[in-house]
């Protein structure tokens, strides 16, 4: 999806699947990274002389890889709008590429380009993977998922973009989902610029704030029976609409204000229509070896310790599984 909307292109490298493959592993890798404790961090001055850890050599290096799918693209529709051959903003990096307040340099147009690709990556994968495994744990859940979907869209047209609002059941599972399993253990690290009292705590000046995403989520003096998973805690009252984000900060998906996500519109967008399309057009059940499919972390981070696995079975007419051809 994100390759679409930033390159106008689904897949990266000749149609086979291994760059593509290659590219996601890389941007993963780098967000493994990007939060990781290195020393170099809290002593610059050591930076460029030794790399105690690691860290330094491996993310150099994967971020090579991945610019070794991203900047001939870049270069090559640079040149495109050079020479008259693109007249028209079709993508975000057409976007980028012809900002004129301030006009982006090469150099600004690749960092912004690494960002999105990273910034769009982890969240609707993971937060997908998790709810879909909760759901078929409990049939009853994904029994009202379903049947949200059977009402609002039917079985004849696939889910759209304009069917979202209405699709709150949806939503709330995604945002159980947000809040039992976040991708990331912490927010991103922050320093406080002048000494503050928050929630009778005192903060000094010059200090490194970190906002577990566990604990909050599963804070039994926030939520009531925290480790159960009930997407109706999520619903609004008749008429509104359940969004992602939470303004009082009880979980973080998204955050809020000045620090939000300025992405928070699409990021939603994407993981509710990819969990929508994954529902209505499959019907999902357990595999016979119930007991190998466990929703456990890692211990070393957040991320699934071993794939949910399920089988899906086609529930819609044939003429709405397309083809997709790799270009």
């Amino acid at each position: 999806m994100i390759g679409n909307m930033v390159f106008s292109t689904r897949f990266f490298g000749e149609g086979t699947g291994d760059e593509e493959t290659e590219q996601v592993l890389a941007l993963f890798l780098v967000l493994k990274y990007l939060n990781a404790f290195c020393i170099s961090d809290y002593f610059p001055w050591l930076r460029g002389k030794t790399d105690f850890d690691g860290h330094e050599k491996i993310i150099r290096t994967t971020i090579e890889r991945v610019r070794m799918y991203h900047d001939p693209l870049i270069d090559e529709r640079i040149r495109m709008w050079n020479v008259g051959a693109r007249m028209e903003e079709k993508d975000l990096l057409d976007i980028l590429i012809k900002h004129k307040k301030p006009k982006l340099t090469l150099d600004e147009i690749k960092a912004q380009i690494m960002e999105l690709m990273i910034a769009t990556v982890d969240n609707p994968s993971n937060a997908v993977e998790c709810v879909m495994g909760e759901m078929i744990s409990e049939p009853m859940i994904l029994k009202r998922a379903m049947e949200e979907l059977d009402k609002v869209v039917g079985r004849n047209r696939l889910v759209e973009e304009l069917d979202l609002p209405q699709l709150n059941y949806i939503k709330a599972c995604i945002k159980e989902s947000f809040r039992l399993h976040p991708f990331a253990p912490f927010n991103v690290p922050h320093v406080s610029v002048k000494k503050v009292v928050v929630a009778g705590y005192f903060i000094p000046k010059g200090s490194y704030v970190l906002i577990s995403r566990l604990g909050l989520g599963r804070n039994p003096d926030v939520w009531k029976d925290p480790m159960r998973v009930d997407p109706d805690r999520h619903l609004c009252e008749e008429g509104k609409q359940v969004v992602l984000t939470d303004n009082e900060l009880r979980m973080l998906s998204f955050s809020t204000e000045k620090r939000g996500c300025p992405g928070v519109i699409l990021g939603s967008t994407i993981t509710t229509m990819l969990l929508a399309r994954m529902l209505q057009g499959f019907a999902w059940e357990m595999p016979c070896d119930k007991s190998a499919n466990k929703l456990v972390e890692n211990h070393d981070d957040l991320h699934m310790a071993k794939p949910f696995v399920a089988i899906a079975k086609q529930r819609l007419p044939q003429y709405l599984y397309p083809k997709i051809e790799r270009k």
